[in-house]
């Protein structure tokens, strides 16, 4: 062997790069603060250091990414934890394989200088809503634990407009606002808010965004090798959250307004320092309460529901 090549060799020169393992991961919506990990990952390099090259891509429907995921349109998608359970008690053959934000976002928001002071005011108000079901699970439940009934409010479909039905009086409150967004929207808007957090009126805690995969047909290695990445990230966020927000605004100019930056600084303590780990606990807790509220038919054992990656 000649010097030149021997020396090529011995700084790495002279071996190609190794093939990136290709994976798709679905987005529950367009790329946001909430998905600061997945988006640092790429920025960062760390998804390349794991022998990863991830498409990430969002969803024209939000409903899409949990049914490409089972029909293995995507290696990922980002869904959400109530959901899931209910989708697997439909038949789709997804489980829970990492999280990403571990800490519910959603709050029953209300106007700050409104007449809703704890949540028994409510009784004979109208409350906005986007997703039937879940939604009116925990409405149902926060209702329960201050003396109230679904039938002591009005529902409203609002489809998606949460906050505007709010600050225009259509509504007297609404559930599935997420407080890290909504909240901040309105007082940008000049219109305070009041969230009435849902873990602390008297729901189970639980996981609101999570990666989920087709556990028949999925790469156990691959996804591990995401989840390590995206920790680096999380890891990388939570240590400079200024310099992350510059990169991750950086990516896009529709982020770079006040709303994205006001959510991100109330997002990224959230983020999932290990997201690789499981909390059977929750998924348990929960899966109980939605039997409860008579939204699942059955009870199904938490390795139906969420997978140790790690252990596969």
């Amino acid at each position: 062997m000649n010097k030149t090549l021997v020396t090529l060799l011995a700084l790495g020169l002279a071996t190609p790069a190794a093939a990136q393992d290709k994976m798709t991961v679905i987005l529950d919506w367009f790329v946001n603060p909430d998905h600061g990990p997945i988006i640092i990952a790429e920025e960062n390099g760390y998804f390349e250091e794991a022998g990863l090259e991830v498409e990430v891509i969002a969803p024209a429907d939000p409903a899409d990414p949990p049914k490409m995921a089972a029909a293995n349109q995507a290696e990922l998608a980002v869904s959400y934890q109530p959901q899931l359970h209910m989708q697997i008690h439909e038949g789709l053959p997804l489980k829970r394989v990492g999280t990403l934000i571990s800490t519910p976002l959603n709050c029953l928001l209300t106007l700050e200088d409104g007449p809703i002071e704890t949540l028994a005011d409510l009784k004979g108000r109208k409350v906005g809503y986007s997703v039937a079901g879940v939604e009116e699970a925990l409405l149902g439940a926060m209702l329960a634990n201050n003396g109230l009934t679904l039938d002591d409010v009005e529902l409203i479909n609002v489809n998606w407009s949460l906050s505007p039905a709010l600050m225009s009086g259509q509504v007297d409150a609404v559930i599935g606002a997420f407080r890290n967004f909504e909240l901040n929207q309105m007082e940008i808007e000049g219109v305070p808010g009041t969230c009435h957090f849902v873990e602390e009126e008297g729901l189970p805690t639980y996981e609101e965004l999570i990666y989920v995969a087709n556990p028949d047909t999925m790469d156990a290695d691959m996804i591990g090798r995401f989840l390590a990445a995206t920790e680096r990230a999380t890891q990388y966020i939570l240590n400079h959250p200024k310099d992350s927000w510059e990169t991750f605004a950086a990516t896009s100019a529709e982020l770079q307004n006040e709303l994205n930056e006001k959510a991100w600084v109330d997002t990224y303590p959230r983020f999932a320092t290990r997201p690789a780990a499981m909390d059977a606990g929750r998924y348990e807790a929960f899966e109980a309460f939605l039997h409860e509220y008579e939204l699942i038919p059955g009870i199904n054992p938490v390795d139906a529901i969420s997978v140790d990656i790690t252990a596969q």
